[in-house]
């Protein structure tokens, strides 16, 4: 069986709100539209997501939160860890890599730069950004979330809002 990880960018934050420190910072209005619009594509993309792991961030959540009302309309699948919130590349791998082998898709949600880094570590072309509410989808030749690699990325999609408006 594969393994399946979706890297979810957190929507466009606001930030208008002076003194609010980063971690409150909310959603844009444009966000909401955004999320549902990618929520939507990854819905057409079998197996959904098994798990859902978010920064505690708000903008991180939020999004995380459009994306389970479109793929799921319960909340058993969606879990904060704080792992997420601003953590490096190799710290984020170490916590996928962690993960139990019942789990065949995993999305997470979170923050740049980290996830465009981790994203890149597994890509064969390097990706300059994630943008917000993007995602990036690995497929791996592989059972076991502790043996995830380059070398065994079998397929890959990036998506985000403005896709449809580039390739025009």
């Amino acid at each position: 069986m594969n393994k399946i990880l979706t890297i979810v960018r957190h929507g466009k934050s606001d930030w208008s709100f002076d003194g609010l420190a980063d971690f409150d910072r909310p959603l844009k209005a444009r966000a909401y539209t955004d999320g549902y619009k990618m929520a939507a594509r990854l819905k057409k993309m079998n197996p959904l997501p098994d798990i859902m792991l978010s920064s505690p961030a708000n903008r991180a959540l939020y999004t995380a939160i459009i994306y389970n009302r479109v793929l799921f309309r319960e909340f058993s699948r969606l879990t904060i860890t704080e792992d997420l919130y601003m953590g490096g590349p190799r710290f984020i791998l170490t916590m996928i890599n962690g993960l139990p082998d019942n789990f065949q898709h995993v999305a997470i949600f979170g923050h740049n730069p980290g996830f465009t880094d981790l994203a890149n570590h597994f890509l064969p072309m390097y990706l300059d950004n994630i943008p917000t509410s993007g995602f990036v989808r690995l497929t791996f030749n592989t059972s076991d979330w502790s043996k995830i690699s380059k070398e065994n990325l079998v397929d890959h999609i990036f998506e985000y809002p403005k896709k449809d408006l580039a390739e025009y």
